[in-house]
């Protein structure tokens, strides 16, 4: 199970809702932008019961187009503050530089942590309000993509994800959607489990077992969108992502 946004440290029963899917054998992970004082600290005190963090930050061209502050530097201040043995730093990317690239790269070696990336996911709206084609969209992705991988690595995963995305964007075939197929269960702060954070289909955590049981098993009601493609892959796709609830880097 991912606890994931809003954002979970600012749950009141955060430590209890960790407590209780323990209760049915379910490992719990997280998805923070943890950074305050505040946030920090209610994330240490349940970091020994997550099986990992992960900590969202933007490039900072992801910020300028984002209008966030989630700096990769306080990400990693957040994850050096907390005992939770796999500890997982996510870069969602857009008008990435070799400069960047390199820091970062420096950055995380010296935290020992592990990377990820995700590419900004723009809709129709925010093109027109950025001025940008979907064409100039899709070559940022495969720009960002080789600058990445000239200091990351990159797995082919990530040229897949890439691909996806450009299906889902304009789709070559005119076919539908694919149904929403993550493997996770994602526990939003009013206490709704979804399957993923963008979905509209939910059951609450309050509700009887049976039921939660019956929402978990039966066919997925929502479909695939650009935003939630990093979390919910084709079937076609192999996904040996381990219990974080990122976009494979």
């Amino acid at each position: 199970m991912c606890l994931t946004g809003g954002e979970p440290t600012h749950h009141p029963q955060l430590r209890q809702l960790i407590r209780l899917a323990h209760q049915f054998g379910i490992s719990v992970s997280m998805v923070t932008s943890a950074r305050t004082v505040a946030e920090v600290v209610a994330l240490s005190e349940v970091a020994h019961l997550l099986a990992n963090v992960t900590v969202s930050a933007d490039s900072q061209g992801a910020m300028l187009l984002g209008r966030t502050t989630r700096t990769a530097t306080s990400g990693l201040d957040t994850l050096s503050a907390i005992g939770t043995e796999t500890k997982i730093l996510h870069v969602t990317c857009w008008g990435l530089r070799d400069g960047e690239c390199q820091e970062l790269a420096g950055l995380v070696s010296e935290a020992g942590v592990e990377v990820q990336f995700s590419p900004v996911v723009l809709d129709e709206r925010d093109l027109r309000r950025e001025g940008k084609s979907v064409q100039d969209y899709l070559m940022q992705h495969h720009l960002d993509a080789d600058r990445l991988d000239r200091y990351f690595n990159l797995s082919d995963r990530y040229s897949t994800y890439l691909g996806e995305l450009k299906d889902l964007q304009s789709p070559s075939d005119g076919g539908e959607r694919w149904p929403c197929r993550s493997a996770t269960a994602y526990v939003s702060a009013d206490g709704s489990i979804r399957r993923c954070p963008y979905g509209q289909a939910s059951v609450s955590v309050h509700a009887p077992r049976a039921a939660i049981r019956h929402f978990l098993t039966a066919p997925a009601q929502d479909r695939v969108t650009p935003d939630c493609a990093a979390i919910c892959r084709p079937s076609t796709t192999s996904d040996d992502r381990s219990a974080s609830c990122t976009a494979p880097a």
